[in-house]
């Protein structure tokens, strides 16, 4: 997410002419433009799921045969949504353990959820969220810790977890109250990866301080098997793969991939490919530029050096520099102009489904500053070139409102889902809903 005071200095007065026409230009052209895929639908339809919700950042279907929706809000909370019904009483509540949210704007909160493989079996699941500072540690330089926790569902009953059941795999100290990344995921090879932000105490003075640093936590994609415990794991709630690229020297080595800012959501693709399942991050960008990447081990993904494909100018955020040292770094699959409304890449999913099939094999996504009503699908180029293309899709909300968007999901059948609240507030009342898109 965009800060907003990034936001005003972004679009005040002091913004040449020329440079908005210039962005304005390449955010039309990137965001609208010709899409090789010629049946992709001229808008979607909407329709209300759930609501009365904080600040819905999350969704993720139960990975048993039940079919419910599991909901993270921002604010503490997850929600279990079972037969077209938000219940009664919530699944989880930590919002005691939580970092004091701000009101007017907050990026820190419960952001992550990711059920272990072996759910059906074992009852476990992992969050991530924001924890107060621990002890020892001073607030002039650090503002809060991310936990990595562990927690397992109640023995007496499925829809409740049990609180008390909590066990801290891994704790990050970060500086900044923003950039907090937030991503949960396992992937086919049994290993949790999580996306951590960049977070820095003073942006305006230290944007990408510790994204290039692999001996540094923040601005990464990390993989640790929370499955092993034992004399050989580098901790006692955590191994380290031993593919990992740092795993012996040469940086942390939890570190999976680096040089993100903000990895707000990541996601995996698990259709076989000749390469295995695909890992995507959407990148939330700082002044120029919004990002999709596809992953590999051991990539670096450029911030601060770039921003998406723009040399990124630390001195004067939206006047990229004419080069910079671009050897090793990986590019971005899409990007589009952070420019207008559009503020913070909300992703996203691999579309493989039978209701709006002419998507399928699209990466969907949308903007937190753009909305509900603007959703978006990027197909691999066709013509050699590095960049996916992308093509805006309007949706029709039911009752025509505007808002945020939070977040984009898929239940076990594939349909797909929007988490919108309104718009002018942080993580507070209870204007958050679940939308489930649908053919207009």
């Amino acid at each position: 997410m965009i800060a907003i005071w990034q936001a005003l200095l972004l679009h005040s007065p002091a913004r040449t002419v020329l440079l908005l026409a210039l962005i304005s230009g390449l955010i039309a052209e990137s965001l609208t433009g010709c899409s090789s895929r010629s049946q992709i639908p001229d808008s979607l339809g909407a329709r209300l799921v759930a609501q009365g919700f904080s600040s819905p950042d999350e969704l993720v279907p139960s990975p048993d045969s039940t079919g419910r929706l599991f909901v993270v809000d921002q604010v503490g909370l997850i929600w279990i949504v079972a037969d077209g019904k938000r219940l009664d009483k919530p699944f989880l509540d930590i919002r005691d353990r939580l970092v004091q949210l701000t009101p007017f704007y907050d990026e820190r909160g419960l952001l992550g959820l990711a059920f272990h493989p072996q759910f059906a079996a074992n009852g476990l699941f992992y969050v991530y969220y924001s924890a107060p500072l621990r002890a020892g540690l001073s607030s002039d330089t650090w503002d809060h810790t991310t936990h990595i926790s562990q927690f397992k569902i109640s023995a007496h009953d499925p829809d409740q977890a049990d609180p008390f059941s909590e066990r801290v795999v891994l704790a990050i100290d970060k500086p900044g109250y923003n950039f907090e990344g937030g991503g949960l995921a396992f992937g086919s090879d049994g290993y949790l990866y999580i996306g951590t932000g960049d977070s820095v105490r003073d942006p305006s003075a230290e944007a990408g301080r510790y994204a290039q640093d692999t001996y540094s936590l923040l601005g990464k994609i990390l993989r640790i098997d929370v499955n092993a415990m034992d004399a050989d794991a580098i901790t006692d709630d955590y191994h380290i793969p031993a593919g990992n690229p740092f795993a012996h020297n040469g940086g942390l080595p939890e570190v999976f991939a680096y040089g993100f800012r903000n990895p707000y959501r990541i996601w995996f693709d698990q259709e076989p490919t000749t390469a295995g399942p695909r890992l995507f991050v959407a990148d939330v960008g700082q002044a120029m530029m919004e990002e999709a990447d596809l992953v590999v081990k051991g990539g670096n993904y450029g911030w601060p050096i770039q921003e998406g494909t723009t040399c990124f100018n630390s001195q004067q955020w939206n006047q990229p520099l004419p080069r910079c040292g671009r050897a090793g770094l990986a590019n971005p699959i899409l990007e589009y102009p952070h420019a207008g409304k559009a503020s913070a890449l909300i992703g996203g999913v691999v579309y493989r489904g039978s209701v709006l099939p002419e998507l399928s094999g699209g990466i969907l996504f949308g903007d937190w500053g753009r909305g509900p009503q603007s959703l978006f699908v990027a197909f691999p180029p066709l013509d050699g070139s590095d960049l996916w293309s992308i093509q805006h899709i309007p949706v029709r909300l039911p009752n025509s409102t505007s808002g945020q968007l939070l977040g984009i999901a898929l239940d076990q059948d594939s349909k797909l889902y929007l988490l919108t609240k309104d718009p002018g507030m942080g993580p507070v009342g209870q204007t958050g809903k679940v939308y489930q898109i649908v053919p207009h």
